[in-house]
């Protein structure tokens, strides 16, 4: 049996995966590095670590693999063909999102839309290569900029399917915010359809459940969509 542990260090919170033969047996959220070097001290054969911060190369101090050792970058050789013009400035959980779009559907062209801090489109088409995508604010994002930038408004937190028009002051920034983020995810999705007909629509992160059920049927929800990107790009190093 093949064990392996990826990590997918975040902007607010630390996420890992134990896989056996390939497949997600556990998976944790951690609060910080040094809990997840408790994880990665325990026996396992290799490790690959995908961070936004900095903090990568202390985290794979901790593993005590016996094979590979991975650090997710630019330059790690993946699965996928880029067609990118700035490789070296890709977020890492970009990558790893899109490779687990490969993964799940490696026959369909896919938009990958992770849910985070910022919310992250990924375009793959059938035949492995990736296109790039969009970046735009998150949820919290969009709360705390209106809170920040304006000198009466309240920090808000989500809630989910408010009604369009809002009776209140509260109650129109929950839709500018949350139908906002909903009308330009069907806004892509219907553009992208114009060229890619059949494209898959795989939603992931933090937020997607706010969403995805005033999504569905056209999406699949895929929580773990990352983790199993980070899995597919630690076999095909392992193999090469």
């Amino acid at each position: 049996m093949v064990k392996s542990i990826v990590v997918d260090i975040g902007n607010t919170r630390i996420k890992a995966g134990v896989f056996e033969d390939g497949r997600l047996e556990q998976k944790f959220l951690l609060h910080d590095i040094d809990e997840l070097g408790q994880r990665l001290s325990e026996p396992h054969d290799h490790v690959i670590v995908s961070s936004v911060r900095e903090d990568a190369e202390r985290a794979l101090t901790f593993s005590s693999a016996r094979g590979k050792k991975i650090k997710l970058t630019s330059q790690t050789p993946l699965p996928i063909h880029f067609n990118y013009a700035t490789p070296n400035t890709l977020g890492m959980d970009r990558i790893a999102a899109a490779c687990g779009a490969l993964q799940l559907f490696p026959a369909e062209n896919c938009l990958a839309i992770d849910m985070g801090t910022c919310i992250n489109y990924e375009l793959v088409d059938r035949e492995g290569n990736y296109w790039g995508g969009i970046i735009s604010p998150g949820v919290d994002m969009r709360f705390e900029s209106m809170h920040t930038f304006t000198a009466r408004l309240p920090l808000l937190q989500a809630t989910a399917a408010p009604e369009l028009i809002g009776d209140s002051t509260m109650g129109c920034m929950q839709s500018g915010v949350m139908n906002g983020i909903l009308e330009e995810m069907k806004g892509i999705i219907d553009r992208l359809k114009l060229k890619y007909p059949t494209l898959r629509v795989i939603l992931c992160g933090g937020d997607a459940p706010l969403f995805e059920n005033q999504l569905k049927p056209s999406i699949f929800a895929a929580p773990d969509l990352v983790l199993l990107g980070l899995n597919r790009i630690l076999i095909h190093n392992a193999t090469i």
